[in-house]
């Protein structure tokens, strides 16, 4: 079993939030997202812009690598708590723990839609926005620093009119029960297996993630935590390698290969 984190991607040109070079920043919180309109306009003109950038971005070798251990059966669930869909475009079948930034949820009635329709919207409404803001630096979750954000357009559910949100749970939501439930199971099932769970990229700052780790701690499972910096699992990790990402992963899937 496999949970990974921000620091795999950020091989891929994704910031990350809390890796050891990462400037002092929060994300937007739901709250604030659902405070009002000026809120969610500063949202969907940041992330307007660095929508366009994140699709850019493509698997690393780390990525790949959990791809082929996933393939060869040595991974039964690989659990993520990015939002950029890179676990799934290198073939994964990814649990996505925190939700799809390719996708946008209506508050009001739940229809589910596609973020690179309401991207189309976006840019019709917004002409050269993103052309306009070319300098502005990226940041992690596919949004950029910019703060004057009072001339962006935003648009409602086309099925409803109500507000739209990017279907990932935000600082303040909840991971929703049955996810959350899956992943237990998978941790628990892992006693009887004798198998382990392996942290890849994640400070395991936030519970999310933190609550499996405690788990496996708690049945006895061992925990294999490969991290550039401290995580707050450290002192329930079996072993912790504070290393890259795409380079112990490669490494790794090298050895199953050359195994076989």
């Amino acid at each position: 079993m496999t949970l990974t984190g921000a620091g795999l991607s950020t091989d891929s040109g994704v910031p990350d939030y809390r890796g050891p070079n990462a400037p002092a920043r929060l994300p937007m919180t739901y709250g604030e997202f659902v405070s009002g309109p000026t809120a969610r306009q500063r949202y969907w003109a940041r992330s307007h812009i660095g929508w366009s950038r994140m699709t850019g971005a493509v698997p690393n070798p780390g990525h790949r690598a959990l791809a082929a251990l996933e393939a060869r059966g040595r991974i039964d669930l690989l659990i993520t708590q990015n939002v950029d869909g890179l676990h799934e475009a290198a073939g994964s079948n990814a649990l996505a723990l925190h939700g799809r930034i390719a996708e946008v949820v209506c508050l009001a009635c739940r229809t589910i839609s596609s973020r690179s329709s309401l991207h189309e919207r976006l840019q019709r409404l917004n002409p050269r926005y993103a052309e306009q803001h070319v300098d502005v630096a990226s940041r992690p979750d596919g949004d950029v620093d910019l703060d004057d954000t009072s001339a962006f357009v935003v648009p409602d559910c086309d099925a409803c009119g109500g507000v739209l949100k990017p279907h990932v749970v935000f600082f303040g939501e909840n991971v929703p029960t049955p996810r959350v439930q899956r992943c237990y199971d998978a941790v628990e099932a892992l006693v009887d297996r004798h198998g382990a769970l392996l942290v890849a990229g994640s400070s395991l700052t936030v519970m999310s993630g933190l609550r499996f780790v405690k788990r496996a701690a708690k049945l006895g499972v061992p925990v294999v935590i490969v991290n550039r910096g401290a995580t707050r699992g450290d002192d329930l990790a079996t072993y912790k390698l504070d290393a890259g990402c795409s380079e112990f992963l490669g490494e790794l899937a090298g050895s199953e290969l050359r195994g076989a």
